[in-house]
Formats: structure tokens, sequence, C-alpha cells
């Protein structure tokens, strides 16, 4: 009940992803940057030097130092290691007792790490939001979109934006700052997510917006 082996395999390109229903468009004002659960446990599957690990380190990166230049929040989750079978509930059966409670599993990918004036966000489940205090953050922060990053695509990636959605706020998922198990789960999550319940974006597409919001507020238009 461990993670599988991931075989290298290309990120998604604009041109392959699937056509969204909906037609929103990132705000700043409005957005927060998820990176979600890059830990060492969840990364050490992947081939380091190879895609998909190592575009996304990259995607992700230059998406946070953006958010961070333009006072958008950036919100890291982790799950915590050592966790009994109560705590870990039923994910037991999927996955197995889990990491355990040390930096060689629990830290996020030093690449990427937080900064100080990020928040970190421990969570037990798939979704972001579950017995998690994510939802009253935002709603202090007044944000109601959330752009969605990390691993697993078809998983917790896309359960969080699933209960965001379900929860009115407009989850953007970044299809090549996203990684999965393989290509064929990969495109699965993207799917469903652009069918219903998100925005399926590429990390380029997500800098244009911002940097264009940026010159919006500098030339006073």
């Amino acid at each position: 009940m461990s993670l599988p082996a991931i075989t290298p395999y290309p990120l998604p390109t604009v041109d392959q992803l699937p056509a969204n229903r909906a037609e929103w468009q990132i705000t700043p004002a409005r957005a927060v940057l998820l990176v979600h659960d890059m830990q060492r446990y969840f990364l050490r599957p992947y081939a380091e030097s190879a895609d998909p690990l190592r575009g996304v380190l990259t995607n992700i990166s230059t998406l946070a130092d953006t958010c961070r230049t333009l006072g958008i929040p950036v919100i890291y989750t982790v799950k915590p290691g050592g966790m009994d079978p109560a705590q870990r509930g039923l994910e037991l059966h999927f996955w197995g007792r889990g990491m355990s409670a040390t930096d060689e599993h629990t830290a996020i990918d030093t690449r990427i790490a937080p900064r100080p004036t990020d928040l970190v966000v421990v969570k037990a489940r798939y979704s972001a939001f579950v017995g998690t205090d994510l939802a009253a953050r935002l709603a202090d922060l007044n944000r109601d979109q959330i752009i969605v990053t990390g691993v697993y695509a078809h998983i917790g990636c896309l359960l969080t934006a699933a209960d965001a959605f379900m929860r009115d706020i407009q989850p953007f998922l970044v299809a090549d700052a996203t990684a999965d198990f393989s290509a064929e789960e990969h495109r699965f999550a993207l799917t469903y997510a652009a069918t219903r319940c998100a925005m399926v974006t590429s990390t380029a597409d997500a800098l244009a917006a911002l940097r264009s919001a940026r010159v919006d507020v500098e030339t006073g238009g």
C-alpha cells in the first residue's frame, strides 16, 4: 500500500489542456496560491532530473515568487508524520501508515520551501479544507480564489479544488505546476476539473494574468 514508482512523463502543454466550462479569470486581489503537499515523502517516487517533477518545481517556484512580489498570499499544505491509525482514518486502508515524523519524510522540498511570510496548513485528508482552518484563513484574507499547485493532481489537488468549488471559492488548477502518478491520471484530473469544478490553466497563462494586473495597477488602468 505504499506509493507507486512513477515513470517520468512530459508535463501537459497548453494545446493539450481540456476545454474549460467556466470562464473565471485570476484576479490578484481575490487569489491565494496553494502549494499542495510538496513534501519529500510524496516526491521521492519521482526522478528528480526529469519531468514531471523537474518542471513542476520550476513552475511552482516562479508562481510563488510572483505572488509574493504582488502581495498575494502563498499557502503551503503539509501532512504530519507518525499518525496513529485513528488519525490516519480510512486513508490507512489505501496507503498504509504513511510518512514517519522525520524531516526525511515531512520536509518540503528546499527548492520551494516556505518563506517567513508564507502560511502553512497541516492537513490529514485529501482535501486541504477538511479538518483545517484553510477556509477561515481565506475568509480572513478576503480571498475567494485559490490557485492549486503540487501533488498529486488526481488526489489531493483535485479534491481540494472540488472542495473549494463547493464552498464558492473559485479554484484554478495549474496543469504544469501539478504532478501525478502517470500522464493518464494527470489527464483525468485535468479533464474532471475543467468540466466539473475548476478552471484548468497553465503556468504561463496564470503568470500572464497576474502580471497584466500589475501593469494595470502601475498604469492606472
